[in-house]
């Protein structure tokens, strides 16, 4: 029975240590679309990085309405986000093909 619990408890650890679930959405917002980059009160703060990233950003210049494709904008954004070194609540890696879950 106890290692039933244990079992149960680390799968569920496990999946909330994922930052993107499976509809392409972080703290529920949508991880596509129209983006802005602004220094205060963000939805998000975004790590760019090489290695294990959390999603793979492709950005385009139309129909951004996939999971990973980005259009940086100025006005009227879908997501407001911050780059940071530390504690990102997202890791992202820019590609050419190939947008989305690694």
């Amino acid at each position: 029975m106890y290692s039933l619990i244990l079992i149960i408890a680390l799968s569920i650890a496990h999946v909330q240590d994922k930052p993107v679930n499976k509809d392409c959405m972080c703290k529920e917002h949508k991880l596509y679309g129209k983006i802005k980059i602004v220094n205060d009160f963000p939805d998000l703060t975004v790590k760019i990085v090489e290695n294990f990233p959390d999603l793979n950003v492709q950005i385009v210049d139309n129909f951004p309405d996939k999971c990973g494709k980005w259009k940086f904008v100025s006005d009227f954004p879908d997501l407001k986000i911050k780059f940071v070194e530390n504690f990102p609540d997202l890791k992202i890696k820019f590609v050419d093909n190939f947008p989305g879950m690694p």
